[in-house]
């Protein structure tokens, strides 16, 4: 496989470099999360699928950056960083916080006339114009903010009971819940390119009727699986994910 090392640009991880695939596929993490979550996908991809993991500001190689803690800037700022990179079939995938700022990205490009998707795959987060019931945490006093990340299951509780690495993380933790506590759905018309969504069976925060839900922003195909699994079932059955991942990217014509 002929390989080239991309320019350097600090808002992607390039997790293997491949010229000659066909598509790229930009992948959004969760709230707390890195590119770290997908440095395993290259290697259960196929070779015809590229994957570019986004680095936010505020983790990885960007520890010293500011976090974003409002949707639209952070989109902006995406939007200018990832252009350079959209000159051949691109798909997005994002999960739960990253679902929603692929998505918000994905109307952005539109609005602005550029490039657009083959394909939008979301995960374990509701469809946008489903309110959310629960209180915002970003503002919590400490203790109970931490009591709340425990109810998620996606922080280690080593982590949780580490105080010196929590001082390290809750300022990203809490950028990140503030950045989808305050979003603000807008309506706008449906893309007209396929969706995905995946869910986790056990998840309380995601629900099959929610993710249904997604359907509403395409009048292309759309596709719901769920798997076994909590809201990071993406961890604990990745393979069987990657595996539906292909699937859907299979039918994306270039």
């Amino acid at each position: 496989m002929m390989t080239s090392k991309p320019t350097k640009n600090p808002w992607i991880k390039y997790l293997k470099p491949n010229r000659k695939a066909q598509l790229r596929l930009f992948c959004f993490h969760y709230a707390g999360g890195s590119t770290r979550v997908f440095r395993s996908w290259p290697d259960s991809l196929p070779p015809t699928v590229e994957v570019y993991a986004v680095e936010l500001p505020g983790r990885g190689t960007r520890i010293k950056d500011a976090p974003f803690t409002r949707m639209e800037p952070l989109v902006e700022a995406i939007a200018l960083a990832l252009l350079p990179e959209l000159d051949k079939p691109f798909a997005f995938f994002g999960h739960s916080m990253g679902a929603l700022v692929s998505f918000e990205l994905a109307r952005l490009l539109r609005k602005r006339g550029d490039r657009q998707l083959s394909h939008l795959l979301i995960s374990g987060r509701s469809a946008p114009q489903i309110p959310d019931p629960e209180p915002p945490l970003h503002a919590l006093p400490e203790a109970e903010f931490v009591e709340k990340l425990r109810r998620y299951n996606g922080t280690p509780s080593e982590v949780l009971a580490n105080a010196e690495l929590m001082q390290l993380f809750l300022p990203i933790l809490r950028a990140d819940f503030e950045l989808i506590e305050t979003y603000v759905y807008k309506n706008e018309p449906a893309f007209d390119f396929p969706i995905s969504a995946f869910g986790g069976l056990s998840d309380f925060e995601a629900s099959r009727e929610y993710l249904s839900a997604w359907a509403h922003h395409t009048t292309a195909a759309f596709d719901l699986r769920m798997f076994p699994g909590d809201h990071f079932f993406l961890h604990s059955n990745e393979a069987l994910l990657l595996q539906s991942i292909t699937r859907q990217l299979q039918q994306v014509r270039s």
